[in-house]
């Protein structure tokens, strides 16, 4: 199942950002595969999120990193600096379209015309149907799937009018467990089922105008999310299933998604589900 991260402060915030000149002007930068590129990762906090943030910018993309912990995201951004990547960090709650809207004018503002959006942000909260905490369904609802949606409202247009010069990508980052069966994840199986089908209807109106947008769906992968779920006999399967299955990491994830990003421009790696060798 999926490990994205969640998402869900109500302010938005952004912090002075300069381009790292030995970067920037280099032969070797320019030769990066994201060079010149303008990425932004949601649910950039932890897990996923923070290391496709690391991996875009190795690769030479300007990255946005967007979440709720902004002390985590200022932390990330200090270290992709210091070793002479570029990033912004831009505490948000993608739940709140119109904050969402006030970040993006921020990334455009200091980075440019975004190119590459990496919807991630993510909550996993299990439990059998007839106990839930209906609160939580909402929850997932709010964050998987609106939230998901909202971030790739706000940047359609950037995408679209990128997509006129070079590539421009929307990621998706969903789960195995949108078409695999979970006995007591039926909610959040549920919202990853519709970012499937999501993805796949603006893949259909995006891919005649040259945006790729693809769905990444991770299995069980070792990371904070579910760490939060109100009910104790969840957690402890869930920290079985990660102890039996010898879980992907969240590195996995984002070469998973840096390899999509990367491929020649007239290829979209449309849906890629990518599971640990014991997962199968």
């Amino acid at each position: 199942m999926t490990s994205s991260t969640t998402s869900s402060a109500s302010s938005t915030s952004s912090m002075s950002w300069t381009a790292p000149a030995a970067r920037t002007g280099s032969p070797a930068a320019a030769s990066l595969p994201l060079a010149g590129r303008v990425a932004v990762v949601t649910g950039a906090t932890a897990g996923i999120g923070a290391a496709t943030g690391r991996r875009l910018a190795l690769l030479g993309a300007r990255v946005a990193l967007m979440g709720r912990r902004e002390s985590r995201l200022v932390e990330l951004a200090d270290e992709l600096r210091s070793s002479g990547g570029q990033a912004l960090p831009v505490a948000v709650d993608v739940t709140d379209p119109q904050a969402l809207s006030r970040a993006a004018d921020s990334v455009r503002s200091e980075l440019g015309r975004v190119d590459l959006v990496v919807a991630n942000a993510g909550v996993m909260l299990g439990s059998p149907f007839e106990d839930a905490d209906t609160a939580e369904w909402d929850r997932m609802i709010d964050v998987n799937l609106r939230g998901l949606i909202h971030t790739g409202r706000v940047f359609a247009d950037d995408l679209l009018t990128a997509a006129e010069h070079g590539p421009a990508d929307l990621v998706h980052v969903g789960s195995v467990a949108g078409h695999l069966l979970y006995p007591n994840w039926s909610v959040y199986s549920a919202t990853k089922a519709a970012v499937a089908h999501l993805t796949r209807n603006l893949r259909a109106e995006f891919g005649p105008r040259d945006v790729r947008v693809h769905n990444i769906e991770p299995g069980v992968t070792a990371t904070e999310l579910g760490d939060d779920m109100s009910d104790e006999r969840m957690r402890e399967g869930l920290a079985q299933m990660r102890r039996d299955l010898r879980p992907l990491s969240a590195d996995d994830l984002a070469h998973a998604v840096a390899f999509a990003v990367s491929a020649p421009a007239n290829v979209n790696v449309a849906d890629m589900a990518v599971v640990s060798v014991r997962q199968g």
